[in-house]
């Protein structure tokens, strides 16, 4: 296996500093805009044990050819996309002139209703890919779609679930919550978002997307159905609201459900802030001009804000990713189960030197890679995580190393 990943911001990153640890892949080349990054990352790389198959390079993940070519070049069977969701469709396009399998975290954007946005859906995320999933299957080729942690790990539980733990489901619900707190040299806490503030913006403040048996996909106001979540492993009690994300989008299409969701755990000040770019229209994308020069409004927020993949050393706290599971066991009784996976970040920090959301994201897509390396997963078409079977997945990501990847993940019924 010769893995391409587009992109070295702090997902990229991880996903090289974890692979580096692996014995899957002949060469793994980190590419992006930026190459003094996508050098940076390989030296981290081969520091961690690379074993001289890392290699840095240049690329547009905007172009399809230049994605096209830099695959070419290096013969890449797999390439993987690690950027904001704004390039998915160059990349999955690039992928597949290259005659290379694809995987990312984040599917293609949304468009919301014209005229109804808060009831109908419009362009759902990863249409654009699903609409081209013929030609994929024609050629023969995979785009695993939505393999970060959530999407991602959250739809392999629910195959899990599905599979070996309930005979009806009620509902599948994707329940994401933290206590991480960032501060600055002077130890004052500060906003700091730990994830790409451009992806933040874009699922939060669509129009959340909820899934029913019988009526299909529908829309609600951002930040909608607000409820007190109780997370795992001390990090407690988190009001979560409704955000758009990918697993609405992937579970109904394999694993049978009454109602499927994503809620978020944001809290006051975040919500506030996302309020307030919104009235202020700093969370457009198209560019204004400013002095003669044409900007993107959310980039410069980008732009501001501490880098995700900086933020390690000022953070503390875990992160907890996971699936709330309501119907009935496999016994016929009433059955309330949350899978998950919590990430303490001095432990990632620590072992990875990656902040633990980025380095909960990247796990995913590397386990995935491993499994498709040595024929466990393998298909064709525009598919999700779901569509496989879970048991080979959670075992290599929790089984002991080196064999597996050290990384547990939890049960319980409540």
């Amino acid at each position: 296996m010769r893995v391409l990943v587009v992109g070295a911001g702090g997902v990229g990153d991880a996903v090289a500093r974890i692979a580096a640890r692996r014995s899957f892949f002949e060469v793994m080349v980190i590419a992006d805009y930026d190459l003094a990054k996508a050098q940076a990352t390989v030296a981290a790389a081969e520091a961690a044990g690379g074993g001289g198959r890392f290699r840095a390079a240049f690329v547009d993940a905007s172009d399809p050819a230049s994605v096209t070519a830099l695959a070419l070049e290096h013969q890449a069977t797999h390439v993987l996309n690690a950027v904001d969701p704004r390039f998915v469709m160059p990349i999955f396009d690039g992928a597949f002139a290259a005659g290379a399998d694809y995987l990312d975290m984040a599917m293609s954007l949304s468009h919301p209703h014209p005229s109804e946005p808060y009831a109908q859906v419009g362009v759902k995320l990863g249409d654009e890919q699903f609409a081209k999933a013929s030609e994929w299957e024609a050629a023969g080729r995979l785009a695993l779609v939505g393999i970060g942690v959530e999407p991602g790990l959250s739809d392999v539980f629910a195959r899990y679930a599905a599979d070996h733990l309930f005979s009806e489901i009620d509902e599948l619900g994707t329940r994401d919550g933290a206590n991480l707190v960032v501060r600055d040299d002077n130890g004052e806490e500060i906003f700091a978002p730990s994830f790409s503030i451009w992806t933040t913006i874009e699922e939060c403040l669509n129009p959340p997307v909820i899934h029913e048996a019988g009526r299909g996909w529908y829309t609600t106001p951002p930040f909608s159905e607000p409820e007190v979540f109780d997370f795992p492993e001390g990090i407690g009690p988190v009001e979560c609201v409704n955000v758009e994300h990918e697993e609405v989008l992937l579970m109904p299409r394999w694993v049978d459900a009454k109602r499927v969701t994503f809620k978020y755990g944001l809290g006051d000040e975040f919500i506030g802030v996302l309020k307030t770019l919104h009235a202020l229209g700093l969370d457009r994308t198209e560019p204004v001009s400013v002095k003669g020069v044409k900007v993107s409004p959310r980039d410069v927020v980008a732009a501001v804000l501490p880098d995700p993949a900086t933020i390690g050393p000022r953070m503390t706290g875990k992160t907890c990713a996971g699936l709330w599971v309501t119907g009935l066991g496999k016994d016929g009784q009433p059955r309330r189960t949350y899978l998950y996976h919590v990430v303490d970040n001095e432990w990632a920090m620590a072992n990875y030197g990656a902040q633990c959301v980025v380095w909960q994201t990247a796990i995913n897509p590397v386990v995935a890679l491993e499994l498709l390396a040595t024929g466990v997963w393998s298909g064709a078409g525009v598919r999700g995580p779901e569509s496989f079977d879970a048991v080979p997945f959670l075992e290599l990501l929790a089984g002991a190393a080196p064999a597996g990847y050290d990384s547990k993940w939890g049960l319980e019924d409540r």
